[in-house]
C-alpha cells in the first residue's frame, strides 16, 4: 500500500502533514540546506568570501544520511556537456533517494537571468535589455523557453527574475535589473515568471527588497531609505511578480537602517507573507546566513546566525550548508530556537517538493533529456534571441546617418566591436564561469559586430583600446582607419564580469559614468578625423555622453544583447529592421557624479537652489524609430470624473502612414500636483506597444483602475484620495504627446495588498 504522503491523487497539505509526522528532527532540519558539490572548481574565482564561507570538505554519504533539501548548480558551476550534466542529475538523485529513510529527492536549482547559466545553453539579452524592449509577450516566450530547457535538464527551480528597481546607475549590478520605473519592472518581470513557471519551473524573485538603493551604488553597502520609498518605489515589482505566482523569494544582502535584511522578521515575515500573503519558500542569497556573523555582525557564531535567518523567515540556507546543519542543531539543543519553526519551514519545503512532483511515488531519476538528447540552443531559442535583442536596441540619435548608405565603406573600432563575448552579461555562462577556464570555446555560435557589419558592408576594423587602459599606438591606428572610411562605427561601453573582472556586473561599480577606461578619448580622437561617427554603446548601464553628443552623427544603445545580438545590431544599422527600443533607464546629463532617476519629486529635479542639474540627457522611456506611428487625439471615458474606486478609459488612435511595420509605445504618465507627501513629478502607469502594418490604424484603448493612483499616505497607510491629477500620454517622460486633466472624485479610500496593479489594454480595428 501507497504511504499517504507518496499518493499524488491527495492534497499537497495533507501529504506534507504525513511526511512530517513520520520523520524525525534530524531528518527535517537536512531537507532545509543545500550542496555545492562543485564548489571545488570555481572557488575563490566566482565571488569573494566564497572560500572563506564554503563548508569543510563534504562527506557526501554523511551528507545525505539523512536527506537533502537541494543540490547547487550541476550545469553552471563548470564546463559541463549537457548529457554529462543530466547524467550527473540522476545520479545525485539516486544517491540521495537512496540514502535517506523516505528517499525524498532534492531541489536542482540553476541561475537563469539571461538564459540557463550553463555552457552550450541559449544566452538571451540581459534584463536591462528586457526593460528596453517594453514587450512583455515576448519575454515571457523567452521565459517559457528558459524553463522548459531546465525542465528537460532535471532542474526544478531558478534563481531569477531580479526585481530591484535601478536607484543609482554607479550601482555594478545596474545590468541586471529591468530598469528605474516600477511599473515597467514589475510589469516585465511577472512576465518572465509567467513563462518561466508555465514550464513548471519555480522562480525565485530577487532581492527582497533594497538591494538597489545601496549607498553611493556600491555593492552590499548599507541602505537608508525610509519606508514609504520602499513601499512605493521598490516593493511593487515584487507584488506584481507574487500575483503573478511566483513561487521562491531570496533575500537581500544589504542591512536597511541598520537591520540586515536576512535578519529581518518584520520584512520577511510581517510584510512578505502576512501582509502579502505569500506561502512559498524563502531561500538564502548565497552565504547570506553565515554573513549574519562574518560580515553584518550581528551574530557572535554560525549557531547565532542560523537562528537569528530562521526566525526572521529564510526557510533554505543557500548554496550548500554554513548554518542550517551541525549549528542550527546546536542552537535547538541550547533552547535558542524553537522547534516549531523548524516545522515552519519544512512544511514550506515539502510543499513545493510535493508540488513540483518530487514527494510522488512515480518519481524519475533520469532528467528527459537523457531519453532525447537534442541541442540546447535551437532555432526556437535563436529566433526568440533575435526578436528580444531587435526590440531592445534604442536609437538615441540620428542626424540622417541611419540607416547606412548601402555599400558604405565602414570603420568599426572599439572594444565592444570585435569581440563576441562583449554582447554578454555577467550571469551569462561564458562570463561568469567560462572567463576561470582558459581557452574554452563560448559554447555557442556567436558573431561579433565586426563579423555581423561585415555580411552587409565592406569593414576595416581596428581595437582603439580594450575596455580599460590601451596604448597611443593603438587610438592612432584606429583614427587612420576611421579617416579612410566613409562611416565610423564607434563600439564603446563595458565588458561584463563580476568582482572585477569586468566593468559591469555584479561587484563592478563605477566611481562615475564617465566611459571607462580611455574611451572616452577613443571617441574624441575619432570624432576630430571628421569621418561621421555613429556610436553604439554597448555596456551594462548608461554612460554621460554629453561633451559629444551633438558631433554624434547617430546614437544606439544596446544592454547586452546576447548571442544573436551582434545581427541584431547589424539589422538596425543596416535598417532592415525598424528601431523600437525604449530606455528603461535615463542616460545621465553633463556631470553624471549625481546620478539620478527620471522618478524624483520636484526637489529632486532641476532646481534654482542647487548648481547641480541632474535631468537627464536622454530621459526615460526614450527612443527614436526610423519611421513610427502617427498618434491622435486623445480621449477620455469619464463624463463624470474617475471615482477614488473606479475606472477609466483613455482612448488614443494610431496610424503607420510608412510603408514599413513600426512598433510604438504609449507611455502614460501620472502627475499628481498636489498631494500629502512630496511625490514623483511623473510616474509611468502604463505603456502598452503596438505593432502596425504598413498603412494599418488602430485603436488603443487603456483602462486604468484608481487603486493605480494609490501612495503612501503621511501615517504609513496606502491611499487614494479625490483632488485633480493630470494624466501624460507621451512618447517618453520628457516628450509628452497630450495631458489630460481629470478631476478624482469620491471619498479618500485606504487600499491594501489586493489592489489593482495592472492596466488593462485592448485594440480596437
Amino acid at each position: 500500500m501507497t504511504e499517504a504522503w507518496r499518493d499524488a491523487t491527495q492534497p499537497a497539505a495533507e501529504r506534507v502533514a504525513d511526511l512530517m509526522a513520520r520523520m524525525s528532527l534530524r531528518e527535517k532540519v537536512a531537507q532545509m540546506y543545500g550542496a555545492w558539490l562543485n564548489v571545488g572548481d570555481t572557488a575563490g574565482e566566482v565571488a569573494p568570501h566564497q572560500n572563506d564561507q564554503a563548508p569543510d570538505p563534504i562527506d557526501w554519504p554523511e551528507l545525505v544520511r539523512h536527506g537533502l533539501g537541494q543540490v547547487t548548480r550541476v550545469y553552471g558551476s563548470a564546463p559541463v556537456e549537457p548529457e554529462a550534466g543530466a547524467r550527473r542529475v540522476a545520479d545525485l538523485q539516486r544517491q540521495i533517494i537512496g540514502a535517506g529513510r523516505f528517499g525524498i529527492p532534492a531541489i536542482v536549482h540553476e541561475e537563469c537571468l539571461t538564459g540557463l547559466a550553463a555552457w552550450r545553453a541559449p544566452i538571451f539579452p540581459t534584463p536591462l535589455a528586457w526593460g528596453a524592449s517594453f514587450d512583455p509577450r515576448l519575454v515571457e516566450a523567452m521565459g517559457a523557453h528558459i524553463g522548459a530547457t531546465m525542465s528537460r535538464l532535471g532542474i526544478h527551480q531558478g534563481l531569477a527574475p531580479v526585481l530591484d528597481v535601478t536607484r543609482d546607475l554607479r550601482w555594478g549590478r545596474t545590468e541586471e535589473t529591468i530598469g528605474e520605473d516600477p511599473h515597467l519592472v514589475g510589469t516585465i518581470g511577472s512576465a518572465y515568471v509567467r513563462g518561466l513557471q508555465s514550464a513548471g519551473i519555480v522562480a525565485t524573485l530577487k532581492h527582497f527588497v533594497g538591494y538597489s538603493a545601496s549607498r553611493a551604488g556600491r555593492n552590499l553597502a548599507p541602505v537608508s531609505i525610509g519606508p514609504r520609498e520602499v513601499a512605493d518605489v521598490l516593493l511593487p515589482p515584487f507584488e506584481m511578480a507574487l500575483r503573478a505566482g511566483a513561487r521562491s523569494v531570496m533575500n537581500n544582502y544589504t542591512d536597511i537602517d541598520g537591520v540586515p535584511v536576512a535578519a529581518d522578521a518584520t520584512l520577511l515575515t510581517g510584510l512578505l507573507r502576512e501582509r502579502l500573503g505569500f506561502d512559498g519558500t524563502v531561500v538564502s542569497d548565497y552565504f547570506a546566513i553565515a554573513f549574519l556573523e562574518s560580515l553584518h555582525g550581528v551574530a557572535a557564531d554560525r549557531a547565532e546566525a542560523a537562528a537569528i535567518a530562521l526566525r526572521a523567515g529564510i526557510d533554505v540556507e543557500l548554496p550548500g550548508v554554513n548554518c542550517y546543519g551541525g549549528p542550527l542543531l546546536k542552537a535547538l539543543e541550547a533552547g535558542d530556537v524553537d522547534e516549531g519553526l523548524i516545522d515552519r519551514a519544512v512544511e514550506r519545503i515539502l510543499r513545493q517538493k510535493c508540488e513540483l512532483g518530487l514527494l510522488d511515488a512515480g518519481f524519475a531519476a533520469e532528467p528527459a533529456y537523457l531519453a532525447a538528447p537534442s541541442p540546447l540552443d535551437d532555432a526556437e531559442a535563436r529566433d526568440i534571441a533575435r526578436r528580444l535583442a531587435e526590440r531592445s536596441i534604442v536609437l538615441l540619435r540620428n542626424s540622417s546617418a541611419l540607416p547606412l548608405r548601402p555599400g558604405a565603406r565602414l570603420a568599426v573600432v572599439g572594444p565592444g566591436a570585435h569581440r563576441p563575448d562583449a554582447l554578454f552579461g555577467c550571469y551569462s555562462f561564458p562570463r561568469h564561469v567560462g572567463i576561470h577556464h582558459e581557452g574554452l570555446e563560448l559554447g555557442v555560435e556567436t558573431p561579433s559586430i565586426v563579423d555581423a557589419l561585415g555580411s552587409d558592408f565592406p569593414v576595416s576594423y581596428a581595437l582603439g583600446c580594450p575596455v580599460l587602459g590601451g596604448t597611443d599606438e593603438d587610438i592612432a591606428a584606429a583614427v587612420a582607419v576611421a579617416a579612410e572610411a566613409d562611416v565610423c562605427v564607434a563600439v564603446l561601453g563595458d565588458l561584463a564580469g563580476l568582482f572585477g573582472t569586468g566593468t559591469s556586473g555584479e561587484g563592478c561599480d563605477a566611481v562615475d559614468l564617465r566611459l571607462p577606461g580611455r574611451q572616452e578619448e577613443l571617441l574624441e580622437a575619432l570624432l576630430a578625423t571628421g569621418t561621421p561617427v555613429v556610436l553604439v554603446v554597448l555596456a551594462g548601464r548608461p554612460y554621460e555622453l554629453s561633451r559629444q553628443v551633438e558631433r554624434l552623427a547617430a546614437a544606439v544603445c544596446t544592454f547586452f544583447p546576447g548571442e544573436e545580438g551582434a545581427g541584431a545590431l547589424a539589422g538596425i544599422l543596416s535598417g532592415r529592421v525598424n528601431p523600437s527600443g525604449r530606455l528603461p533607464v535615463g542616460f545621465p546629463g553633463p556631470g553624471a557624479s549625481q546620478p539620478s532617476t527620471y522618478l524624483a519629486a520636484p526637489l529632486g529635479q532641476r532646481s534654482e537652489v542647487s548648481t547641480v542639474d541632474p535631468s537627464q540627457l536622454f530621459p526615460f522611456g526614450h527612443g527614436l524609430s526610423y519611421a513610427d506611428a502617427e498618434w491622435g487625439a486623445v480621449s477620455l471615458h469619464s463624463p463624470d470624473g474617475w471615482a477614488t474606486d473606479g475606472e477609466i478609459e483613455l482612448t488614443v488612435p494610431l496610424h503607420n502612414s510608412s510603408d514599413r511595420e513600426v512598433s510604438t509605445v504609449v507611455q502614460i504618465y501620472l502627475h499628481d500636483p498636489v498631494a500629502q507627501v512630496a511625490r514623483p513629478v511623473r510616474q509611468l502607469l502604463a505603456a502598452p506597444r503596438v505593432d502596425l502594418e504598413p498603412g494599418a490604424s488602430r485603436t488603443l484603448v487603456v483602462t486604468l483602475h484608481a487603486d493605480l493612483l494609490s501612495y503612501t499616505g503621511r501615517d504609513g497607510r496606502r491611499i487614494v484620495e479625490p483632488g485633480d491629477i493630470e494624466l501624460l500620454v507621451a512618447r517618453s517622460s520628457a516628450d509628452v504627446h497630450t495631458c489630460v486633466r481629470v478631476p478624482v472624485v469620491g471619498a479618500a479610500r485606504e487600499v491594501g495588498a489586493s489592489r489593482r496593479l495592472h492596466p488593462e489594454s485592448t485594440l480596437l480595428p
